[in-house]
């Protein structure tokens, strides 16, 4: 049976942040980056969409590559049996990268609290944001960019979106921020205005592991000035337990997986997650931010695992949300 994901690429992240040479084991020098990024990527001129997925908390490297296995699959099955949720997608051929990064810990308070730990040292003391914003910005260059007409299908164009979970969203964003250059204050996806950066089309992150002041305090550059044409998609549940009292008793707050982003308020948005069978509209992303209530369906492992339903996002209904994002950005 072939492969239902087609292209699917695996790199590997030290503790430092620094991608790892698969052949030698070493991290790569920034000076070998792009020559490195050249060689394992190869994306095909017949792809339409590109999507680099960052995994979260927990995860030995060979669950890590399973997951972005999933997430691809989840992807392809989803347009497939819907696909006339998405009118705007036209054909999908989809060519996919999981970046790993060492996240294995025990599930308890103080493995949540050494991840949170090892995460915030590899993007503030290591090269993790560097590093991911060299791959964005590389894919960036080498893909064939959406056109800019006032029509906004386009056959041409290859579409990038970014996925993450629980600390590899937090990467993810902090990523963007350090790509970051002077842009105009453009919000949403205008592409008929030549001048606006085509880099990251969609950006959602699943139970992201992050204080909820986050992109009021750390990351202000991506409330307007930031290469992403879309919004910031955040989605939350209360039946998350690891963003809920496992974060609160690392930083005396509850991370935005269990209640959503809370500042700046005049940048948020909150819509409900969708089912399958109800499509996603412009309005539902009017501003930068946006709180995805997800509350009715990720549910199980509230009282079964320690962490409650920190991973419980495989669905359906995610992935919808992930092509329902890509659907507008066409």
């Amino acid at each position: 049976m072939s492969d239902p994901c087609g292209e699917h690429i695996i790199l590997d992240l030290d503790a430092n942040g620094d991608f790892l040479d698969p052949g030698s084991g070493k991290p790569v020098e920034p000076r070998y980056l792009r020559g490195f990024l050249a060689r394992e990527l190869d994306i095909p001129e017949d792809a339409t969409d590109i999507v680099v997925f960052v995994h979260g908390w927990r995860n030995s490297p060979e669950r890590a590559a399973d997951s972005g296995q999933r997430l691809c699959a989840a992807l392809e099955s989803t347009r497939r049996e819907n696909a006339d949720r998405y009118p705007n997608l036209g054909p999908w051929s989809g060519y996919y990268v999981t970046v790993r990064w060492p996240s294995t810990s025990n599930p308890l308070p103080w493995g949540y609290r050494r991840i949170r730990d090892r995460a915030h040292a590899m993007t503030t003391e290591g090269n993790a944001a560097e590093a991911l914003a060299h791959l964005l910005g590389y894919i960036d260059e080498t893909r064939r960019l959406p056109g800019s007409a006032p029509v906004l299908k386009t056959a041409a164009g290859q579409y990038l979106h970014c996925v993450g979970h629980s600390f590899g969203g937090r990467f993810l964003v902090e990523a963007v921020q350090a790509a970051a250059e002077s842009r105009p204050t453009t919000l949403g996806w205008n592409r008929s205005n030549p001048k606006y950066p085509y880099t990251v089309d969609t950006l959602v992150v699943f139970q992201m592991a992050a204080p909820p002041t986050i992109f009021a305090d750390r990351l202000p550059r991506l409330l307007g000035d930031a290469p992403i044409n879309g919004p910031i998609v955040v989605t939350h549940s209360t039946a998350d337990r690891a963003n809920g009292l496992w974060h609160w008793f690392a930083e005396r707050a509850t991370g935005v997986g269990y209640r959503g982003v809370r500042e700046p308020a005049d940048q948020l948005q909150s819509i409900r997650l969708r089912a399958l069978g109800e499509e996603y509209g412009y309005d539902d992303f009017e501003a930068r931010i946006v709180n995805v209530d997800a509350n009715w369906r990720y549910r199980s492992g509230r009282f079964r695992r320690v962490e409650g339903a920190h991973s419980d996002f495989w669905y359906p209904e995610s992935a919808h949300l992930i092509l329902g994002l890509a659907n507008l950005a066409r």
